[in-house]
C-alpha cells in the first residue's frame, strides 16, 4: 500500500501489509458501473503493526524527489492499455459471432452478409489494428517513454469507439443483460478516468511543443 508514517519528516511511500493482520477491515462498498470484479473494496487500518523491513520504498518526505522513471512509465501505459484493448476484442468477437447468427425472417440471410454491417466490422478491426500496433512498437522498445501518455490516450479511445460501435450495430440484444457486450461498454468506459486522464496527457503533450520551440529558438 501507499502510505506515510506519523514522522515530523514523514516517511512516503510503498509499505506491505498482509491482509490477515490485526487492525485491517474491508468494507465492501465497491459498487461502480464498470471493473466490478476487481473488489476495490474500502480497506481500513486501525493501529497496525507494519515491520519495519515492511517498509519496502519509502523517503521521507522533505527529500528531493526523483524523477518518474520513463521506461516504467511506459510499461505502465502499454499494460494498462492492454486491458482496455482486451476488452474491446471481446466485444468485437462477440459482435461477429452474433451477426454470423442472426438472421432476419424479412431478410433470409444472416446480418454478417449486408454491406454496412461489414462496414462496422471493418471499422472496429481498424481501430483494433491501430492499437495492435502501438503496443507492440512500445512492448518492442520502439517507442520513445516520453509518449507513454499518448499511447494510453490512442489506445482507450480507440477501445472505447469500437465497443460503442458494437453497441450501435448490435442495438438492443448488445444492451441485454443477457449478453456481454453491455459488461464489455461498462468496462471499457473506465478507460477515461484511468491515470492519466485524458485532459492531463493532452496539457503534458502541448507543454512538450512549446517547450521544445523554445529551445530552438
Amino acid at each position: 500500500m501507499w502510505a506515510r508514517s506519523d514522522d515530523d519528516d514523514p516517511l512516503v511511500g510503498s509499505w506491505l501489509v498482509h491482509k490477515d493482520t490485526p487492525g485491517i477491515t474491508i468494507i465492501e462498498d465497491w459498487d461502480h458501473l464498470g471493473m466490478r470484479a476487481t473488489s476495490s473494496h474500502e480497506v481500513r487500518f486501525d493501529n497496525v503493526l507494519v515491520p519495519l523491513d515492511h517498509a519496502v520504498s519509502v523517503s521521507p518526505w522533505s527529500a528531493p524527489q526523483s524523477e518518474l522513471d520513463g521506461s516504467g512509465l511506459l510499461w505502465m501505459a502499454v499494460l494498462l492499455s492492454s486491458v482496455y484493448d482486451g476488452i474491446a476484442q471481446s466485444a468485437r468477437d462477440w459482435l461477429v459471432h452474433w451477426l454470423e447468427q442472426r438472421t432476419p425472417s424479412n431478410l433470409g440471410a444472416a446480418l454478417s452478409t449486408l454491406p454496412r454491417f461489414q462496414e462496422t466490422v471493418g471499422q472496429i478491426d481498424t481501430l483494433l489494428f491501430a492499437n495492435r500496433s502501438l503496443l507492440q512498437s512500445a512492448a518492442h522498445g520502439h517507442t520513445p517513454a516520453q509518449h507513454a501518455g499518448q499511447i494510453k490516450y490512442l489506445v482507450t479511445g480507440n477501445a472505447i469507439r469500437a465497443v460503442e460501435l458494437a453497441i450501435e450495430a448490435s442495438g438492443n440484444p448488445g444492451l441485454s443483460r443477457s449478453n456481454p457486450l453491455q459488461r464489455h461498454y461498462r468496462n471499457v468506459l473506465c478507460g477515461r478516468v484511468h491515470t492519466p486522464q485524458n485532459d492531463a496527457v493532452l496539457v503534458n503533450v502541448g507543454k512538450a511543443a512549446f517547450a521544445a520551440r523554445s529551445k530552438d529558438q
